[in-house]
């Protein structure tokens, strides 16, 4: 089957940087469905909603990938006794919050938003900054990856092709220098704040699960968040796989799939490389990423209460 190389080109933008598929191509983005207003406790958090502190993280239409790196409730079990601060760090997915969303998101008093997308992406679709949040800049993603995803042509080329880019964010020169900037940016400022790419699962999903690893948490519960992306942006998942299927046919989107969402063997590979490259998430962070003793102290201190 030959597929029409524009295809090819939103389709690899898709799998490894998070772009809306086919944005630019004629094709519209989903309206995303109705959310609650706040989390209520029943999705990923490792407590109940009873004895969380404060209100949860808004559940927001116009960025459903946004939530709390925390958890929801009264955070995810960490070590020794501890749960994850709640409040503190935030992920999502591109950062174009609606009027009535921006309204939720200065309540939280957010000081940082930190774009992890290439500029490409930027001018696509810019961030919507809250008033007195600074706004940085620090892609994550190298290289000419839509060339490599152009061979893509079954599901499960597809998801190699999606495991072998979480390697790289162990792997890559460039990826870790970028992503230890971001976790040492996060341990240096003050505030809550919030990191997010295009779809808020995968540059945004490895980030995440770093940060959980170096709290403590079990990789299990780590899994879970990881995999929760899946149901925040459930709606809008499927409305882009039915534009698929009504401009390319069935046949396309079964091979792409894999990408729009994410799949366990995604994260598993990236923790795979980690333990096989560094033994562990903190020599992962000093010796893979160049961080000092004294910021993932920092950075530790702040993800624990």
């Amino acid at each position: 089957m030959t597929i029409h190389h524009k295809f090819l080109r939103a389709a690899a933008a898709t799998a490894v940087a998070g772009v809306t598929l086919f944005s630019g191509y004629g094709v519209a983005q989903a309206d995303p469905a109705p959310v609650l207003p706040f989390d209520t406790g029943s999705s990923g958090g490792s407590g109940s909603s009873g004895d969380a502190v404060g209100p949860g993280a808004p559940r927001l239409a116009s960025v459903d990938n946004f939530r709390d790196v925390g958890g929801t409730g009264s955070g995810y079990a960490a070590a020794e006794g501890h749960r994850v601060s709640r409040g503190v760090f935030y992920r999502a997915n591109a950062f174009t919050p609606s009027d009535a969303d921006l309204v939720a998101l200065q309540s939280l008093r957010l000081t940082v938003v930190y774009d992890l997308r290439t500029p490409e992406e930027i001018e696509e679709n810019p961030d919507r900054v809250p008033e007195g949040a600074a706004y940085r800049n620090i892609p994550i993603l190298t290289g000419d990856i839509e060339e490599a995803a152009r061979q893509v042509r079954t599901p499960e080329e597809a998801r190699e092709f999606a495991r072998t880019m979480y390697r790289t964010f162990v792997t890559g020169a460039a990826e870790r220098a970028a992503i230890g900037q971001l976790l040492t940016e996060l341990a240096d400022a003050e505030g809550p704040q919030v990191f997010h790419c295009n779809a808020g699962k995968d540059r945004t999903g490895w980030v995440a699960a770093t940060l959980l690893g170096l709290a403590g948490v079990d990789r299990d519960t780590i899994m879970s968040d990881f995999l929760l992306s899946n149901e925040y942006s459930a709606a809008s998942i499927k409305e882009r796989r039915d534009q698929i299927v009504a401009q390319y046919g069935e046949q396309v989107a079964r091979i792409y799939d894999p990408l729009l969402g994410v799949e366990a063997s995604y994260l598993n590979a990236a923790l795979a490389q980690m333990d096989q490259s560094y033994g562990s998430v903190r020599s992962y962070l000093t010796d893979g990423l160049g961080m000092t003793d004294g910021t993932v102290a920092k950075l530790r201190a702040k993800l624990l209460r």
